[in-house]
């Protein structure tokens, strides 16, 4: 993995950390996030005249891409929501973090990805450092408590929302190899905030709308720019280094997440936030030198 696609991926990671700090300060969430990428989308559309490569319409394929992906993401937040509602966070959170389960495998079969032994290595130490971030103690009864009742509702929204990001994943990767990862990304928020838009219709959000952005315009306007980098920098970190290597990357937003807690929101942390952020920022290293 080449070093500009690495730090282009890490600052996408911090980014990420950023925009969801500004969630979890929000009232209403999903109204939030539908404000963050109508300030993403507006920013995207003012500065695009600026862009150094000029605009060009793309092939139906690609559009098909982007689309997938899309709606790919949208159902990922979607069944997260879902299994939050009925979830403990430290059940659903490392579930619908089995999207790196599926990542690699769909970059092998589908587009003929190698994985050297260090970066299959980092991979295994980030999965396993994203696993355990949640735990409450080092113990194997606590390691199965997530998977030990597939039958709720809480655990299988929360297992489709990884499966369904790992198909969004393998989709703008073919996406943004093909086509402008900057143009991709302007479109792909658009679609997005289309769908999330048609979703803010139902009569329990209406009211919402205007009330979060009384209360929360400051943060709305801010989310945009910090959206934006997190979008842009993934995606052209995407385009330079295997989608199998890229997603397990980002997950360093978590390391930078326990550290923004910690810091900033007043959380406790303890030996095991810090030791699987450890496993992260390794296995990140890992990959890295893979």
């Amino acid at each position: 993995m080449s070093t500009l696609a690495f730090t282009l991926i890490v600052i996408s990671a911090v980014m990420h950390a950023l925009w969801n700090m500004m969630v979890k300060r929000s009232r209403h969430k999903t109204v939030f996030i539908w404000w963050m990428f109508v300030a993403s989308a507006g920013l995207f559309t003012v500065m695009l005249p600026l862009a150094p490569e000029p605009f060009g319409w793309p092939a139906p394929r690609t559009l098909a891409l982007i689309a997938t992906a899309a709606v790919c993401f949208v159902l990922y937040h979607l069944f997260n929501g879902r299994a939050y509602r009925t979830g403990d966070l430290s059940v659903v959170y490392p579930l619908c973090q089995t999207s790196m389960v599926y990542v690699p495998i769909w970059g092998a079969v589908l587009l003929s990805e190698r994985l050297t032994l260090a970066g299959l290595c980092g991979i295994l130490l980030v999965i396993f450092g994203t696993y355990t971030v949640q735990l409450q103690r080092l113990s194997a009864l606590e390691l199965t408590r997530p998977f030990r009742d597939l039958r709720t509702t809480s655990v299988q929204a929360a297992l489709a929302a990884g499966f369904i990001y790992s198909i969004g994943s393998i989709a703008e990767k073919t996406g943004v190899g093909n086509y402008s990862p900057l143009y991709f990304t302007y479109l792909l928020v658009l679609a997005m905030l289309a769908l999330m838009s048609f979703n803010l219709l139902r009569p329990k959000y209406r009211a919402l709308i205007m009330e979060e952005w009384r209360e929360h315009w400051r943060l709305i306007l801010c989310s945009g720019p910090v959206m934006m980098a997190s979008f842009l920098t993934f995606r052209y970190g995407l385009n330079r280094a295997p989608v199998s290597y890229a997603v397990p990357v980002r997950q360093v937003s978590i390391l930078v997440g326990v550290l923004i807690g910690i810091l900033f929101l007043g959380e406790s942390f303890g030996r095991i936030r810090l030791m699987a952020a450890a496993l992260i920022l390794a296995g990140a290293v890992l990959i890295r030198l893979g």
